[in-house]
């Protein structure tokens, strides 16, 4: 996927800030390292937030990987427990309350991802998307 099909994906949904929730906001694919993804959203007309305090810690991240999903929970529940993690959720929250949202990740498959721990935790009775281009 490109930047633009996926610029175009977000636009398509009516997301007006993609929250990136990534601890280590670089990316090996094309465009969607934070600097050029968020000049890309914002020539669309998107928002850009960078919550790097909402991103899964390296153990988190491995334990993703090996679909672990149990000791990801545990490993991110943690996080969330964080003073930084914290404000980040409540930043988080707010601008949620305000605007449409998306959150943005390594990980494709939501089962097996720390945004859905995050959704669950901050946003337990709202309608989540998940979003394929």
């Amino acid at each position: 996927m490109t930047q633009q099909e996926f610029v175009e994906c977000l636009r398509d949904a009516g997301v007006e800030v993609l929250v990136d929730v990534r601890a280590v906001p670089l990316s090996r694919r094309p465009g969607f390292s934070k600097n050029i993804l968020a000049a890309g959203l914002r020539e669309a007309g998107i928002g850009y937030v960078g919550f790097k305090a909402l991103g899964t810690p390296a153990e988190g991240r491995a334990a993703a990987r090996r679909n672990d999903v149990a000791t990801l929970s545990r490993i991110y529940a943690g996080q969330l427990e964080i003073p930084d993690a914290m404000a980040q959720a409540a930043m988080l929250r707010d601008l949620a309350r305000e605007r449409k949202v998306a959150l943005l990740c390594f990980e494709r498959a939501p089962a097996s991802c720390h945004r859905s721990l995050l959704a669950q935790a901050l946003f337990a009775d709202a309608e989540v998307i998940d979003l394929f281009p």
